[in-house]
């Protein structure tokens, strides 16, 4: 009798994680899926914002009415909305302060 029992215990163990491991396997496609459209999504979004980017830079002219380089400013926004075209130059160096004033909060 206690050897039947032990085998039933057994045998029930290995069923539950039989149907354990199918759950995982369809959890795991489902993911799949998931991370399969996010990452379409991003992708769409960067052609979108790419696209939108040059869009801008298009339209842009400096003082003499010349077109703005996209190669040397870039588009800036604020936490206010505001957006900034800015050489890359400055905000390569703005960006190196940014860090700076980080590392100095986190000690």
């Amino acid at each position: 009798v206690a050897a039947q029992k032990c085998r039933k215990r057994k045998l029930n163990a290995i069923l539950n994680l039989e149907e354990d491991v199918c759950n995982l396997q369809t959890q795991k496609e489902s993911l799949k899926k998931e991370h399969s459209q996010c990452s379409k999504s991003i992708n769409q979004i960067k052609q979108k914002l790419n696209s939108l980017y040059h869009d801008i830079f298009s339209r842009l002219r400096d003082d003499q009415g010349r077109p703005v380089n996209p190669c040397q400013y870039i588009i800036q926004c604020s936490s206010n909305g505001s957006v900034f075209i800015i050489p890359k130059h400055l905000a390569k160096s703005e960006q190196k302060q940014d860090n700076r004033k980080e590392q100095k909060q986190k000690m």
